[in-house]
């Protein structure tokens, strides 16, 4: 699995400090689990986002982002940001992923 560690270790950084925390290699990289659920991670030189269905259209509205589509087909709530994106704004994205999986009941 690849994915770049410097991202990994700037998104560890804004991560919140929890037990409820942890990481696993999923989608060829590593993700981000809050409760169980995945809230982002990081593919190649990419971040991976988990935005929800509700936030995904005005997440693909953003420059340098597109679906997630790892197996072929899109998954609807997922996206796939940018490095010029991580650039301008790696906390808001991290952000986005996190206040998403707080949403869900833990697994």
């Amino acid at each position: 699995m690849s994915y770049s560690e410097e991202l990994v270790e700037k998104v560890r950084e804004l991560l919140p400090k929890s037990d409820a925390l942890t990481e696993k290699q999923m989608f060829g990289g590593l993700a981000f689990m809050l409760n169980g659920n995945m809230a982002c991670g990081v593919v190649g030189e990419e971040l991976m986002v988990r935005v929800g269905p509700e936030n995904y259209d005005n997440a693909l509205g953003e420059r340098y982002t597109r679906p997630m589509d790892y197996t072929g087909r899109p998954l609807k709530g997922m996206v796939y940001v940018e490095e010029d994106a991580i650039i301008e704004d790696l906390n808001g994205w991290v952000s986005r992923g996190v206040e998403f999986a707080e949403t869900l009941p833990p697994k």
